[in-house]
């Protein structure tokens, strides 16, 4: 998920000017001393089997746009011909390719396609280990704002032991009271989105039955094993009649409902837009031992938790939904027949594999746009866009973004395995929607700004980052959230700043951290959503970076690849990321993920004495300059320290970084001006370079009192800038 600092300019720049000009009189420095942009802020602005038996044949198409809703030529049911044709393929006059809509002549255009036939249809070989297969039947009722589906799950025991207990992700039941646990500890609101008086929503589980017919459901339970709050319904037990062996499967039967809350944490609606994630009884993971480093195998557990987002099994969906004709719906993976449409309703069937979730938009206002794109790591991939109308005008904007995300991602870690990527803009109401990764589906921000800022690039690139460490990689982000957050904004500021110029300010980024954690944790542990953004998207972002820094981009690059290769499709954790580390940079990290990963904590050296004393030797006046600086973080190597003289010569000096406590002596025919540590702003950990430096002949507890005071000052000042 993207987490935003919203459209926040006025308030950077009261952050900006205050928070610089706190620094320059806090350390009283002179204007013309040639280190006066020192500042905090200087450099800113820089194996299952398939449905049937399938036999799949391929089917091309030639590389063209389309406009509108999709039109729907009519062919057999048969998933060896979901060639995508279902999508109308047919090219309209006015539907031209993107690269001649370009609307921002100043943006470089996207990596040249090669030529593109994408193929939809399911893949030749299982690229996961498919433990679930749902076969799904929904349908919006679009004035009652509610879904009421029937679900067959066909689930495998992955791991050695009898299994009789099953337990199910009952999500929408987040939303069903404020007694939740998410809506508890989300206070009804996330990111800027709050709830509403309508943000009221829910599933009813109303059967669950074997093939045999058994009912389950009076042996269901709800269950909270992370709180213990018995007025939180998102997670349900359901004892068997019997245990499923190691390797066996059992397929139950389904029918639920779902109540649409108002959106504005993920799912629901917004006028007739409709968002649907998480709309289904998802079954938890069951881990076999040794995965993720379990001793003993068993269930994941874990309810709806205000930060936390979510964490499942790859298989195959297969899903049917039916909507009011008027309706187009957008959905992961590809569509399988012609809707079938009787006047009044319009029933869509789309089909995904190797994947670990489903989700779908639908509205009567979408303006869809498509191209075929490909390049030497993607064999073919349909972008399909479905744009609010106020943003129709933007679709190359969209088009261009995705493309390059695509292309580099593929590039960099490697290929994008699926033929389709559809992308979503809600309407402006419908922000609560917006900045949200699915398979094979990512939603922009509601279409607010006829004219936005390249945060409509932005989001765009991050999400499908998401389609790598989320959806590929599929970490538990109830557990490791930086796994996924962090990895993504790492990956989206690297593109940003390769496609358009936008080079991340990691100074002020790091000075954003005032209450860094532990990455390796549950994501409601963090005090609260500010506590977790700043450090799962942020601090995990700096981390990856720092760790870039010592070991150089090429190596990182290497690191990173390796990472995704090794552990696509596998559920990787925190300590798997340090194996491929180490294994690539033949060295041990322990130390540095002790300190800043399984630990809290930040670089903090800070220069905190200096004395300066004129003496006579061998008849020559002289100065001894001794300087104590002191190490309040983690530790980190080569630390640069720069001694300024008052005659304007200057010496650098590297420190190793490891004492707690440290002093230099320098003889100098000058008096020490002031030492600074870290002057260029190297150490993308240092969150507090307001105590960095130090001027001579400054009373030193007024400089400790400024330092202080004006720490505070700038922590309250970011506290402004809400996510």
């Amino acid at each position: 998920m993207k987490n935003v600092f919203g459209n926040r300019l006025a308030q950077w720049c009261l952050v900006i000017v205050l928070a610089s000009g706190a620094t320059f009189v806090s350390q009283a420095l002179p204007a013309g001393h040639p280190e006066a942009q020192l500042t905090l802020f200087s450099d800113i602005g820089q194996g299952t089997n398939l449905i049937g038996s399938l036999a799949p044949n391929p089917v091309t198409f030639d590389s063209s746009s389309v406009k509108g809703e999709p039109e729907f030529p009519t062919f057999q049911y048969d998933l060896s011909q979901a060639d995508g044709s279902s999508l109308g393929l047919q090219p309209q006059p006015l539907a031209k390719p993107a690269a001649s809509l370009l609307n921002e002549p100043g943006l470089p255009p996207a990596p040249p396609s090669l030529p593109a036939k994408p193929v939809e249809k399911p893949a030749p070989q299982p690229l996961s280990n498919r433990i679930v297969e749902y076969h799904m039947n929904v349908e919006l009722d679009a004035d009652a704002k509610s879904l009421s589906g029937t679900q067959t799950l066909t689930w495998k025991n992955p791991g050695n032991l009898p299994v009789q207990e099953l337990y199910f992700h009952l999500y929408p039941n987040a939303f069903n009271s404020k007694k939740t646990t998410f809506m508890r500890e989300s206070g009804g609101k996330l990111r800027e989105d709050k709830s509403s008086e309508n943000s009221v929503g829910g599933m009813e589980l109303s059967s669950m039955k074997t093939l045999d017919g058994e009912e389950l459901l009076s042996r269901g339970e709800y269950v909270q094993p992370d709180d213990g709050n018995k007025d939180d319904r998102t997670l349900i037990k359901v004892t068997l009649p019997k245990p499923v062996g190691g390797g066996e499967k059992i397929t139950l039967k389904s029918v639920f409902s779902v109540k649409l809350p108002a959106v504005f944490a993920r799912m629901g609606y917004a006028g007739d837009f409709i968002m649907t994630g998480q709309w289904f009884p998802k079954i938890a993971v069951y881990e076999p031992k040794g995965v993720r480093g379990r001793s003993d195998e068993g269930w994941n557990l874990h309810q709806y938790h205000g930060n936390s987002e979510f964490y499942a099994d790859f298989g195959i969906y297969d899903v049917r939904i039916k909507v009011p004709s008027n309706y187009t719906v957008a959905a992961t993976g590809f569509p399988t027949k012609s809707p079938v449409d009787d006047g009044k309703t319009k029933t869509y069937s789309f089909y995904s594999d190797d994947v670990h979730d489903f989700a779908w938009a639908a509205s009567p206002n979408f303006i869809y746009y498509e191209e075929p794109y490909a390049t030497a790591q993607i064999p073919g991939v349909r972008i399909k866009l479905y744009l609010d109308p106020k943003h129709e005008n933007l679709k190359t904007r969209y088009m261009t973004a995705a493309k390059k995300a695509l292309a580099r991602y593929s590039q960099w870690y490697g290929t994008y395995p699926y033929s389709t990527l559809s992308i979503v803009v809600p309407p402006a109401d419908g922000n609560g929607a917006g900045g949200m990764e699915y398979p094979t589906l990512v939603t922009g921000w509601g279409a607010a700004d006829d004219q936005p800022d390249l945060e409509l690039e932005r989001v765009i690139v991050h999400e499908i980052g998401h389609q790598f460490w989320y959806g590929m990689v599929a970490s538990n982000e109830f557990e490791e959230a930086w796994l996924d957050e962090g990895f993504t904004s790492y990956a989206e500021d690297k593109l940003m700043e390769l496609e358009y110029g936008v080079k991340p300010n990691l100074t002020v980024e790091s000075s954003y951290i005032t209450a860094p954690e532990a990455l390796k944790q549950n994501s409601w542990s963090y005090a609260g959503h500010n506590q977790y953004a700043e450090n799962v998207y942020t601090r995990a972002k700096l981390v990856l970076k720092s760790i870039e820094q010592q070991v150089g981009r090429d190596t990182m690059d290497r690191v990173m690849k390796t990472y995704f290769q090794r552990w696509k499709f596998k559920h990787p954790t925190t300590e798997d990321f340090q194996k491929v580390l180490e294994d690539v940079t033949k060295t041990s990290w322990r130390t540095f993920f002790d300190q800043y990963i399984y630990g809290g904590l930040m670089v903090d050296y800070a220069v905190t004495d200096i004395q300066s004393k004129k003496v006579v030797r061998d008849g020559q006046p002289m100065y001894e300059n001794t300087v104590r600086i002191q190490k309040f973080g983690g530790t980190y190597n080569n630390v640069p320290i720069r001694f300024h003289f008052a005659d304007g010569s200057q010496i650098d000096k590297t420190w190793d970084g490891i004492d707690a406590d440290v002093l230099f002596k320098l003889n100098h025919t000058a008096p020490l001006d002031y030492a600074v540590v870290d002057s260029q702003h190297s150490i993308v950990l240092e969150n507090k370079r307001i105590n960095s430096f130090m001027k001579t002949n400054v009373d030193s507890k007024l400089s400790i009192r400024w330092n202080l005071g004006v720490v505070k000052l700038i922590e309250t000042l970011f506290g402004w800038v809400a996510w």
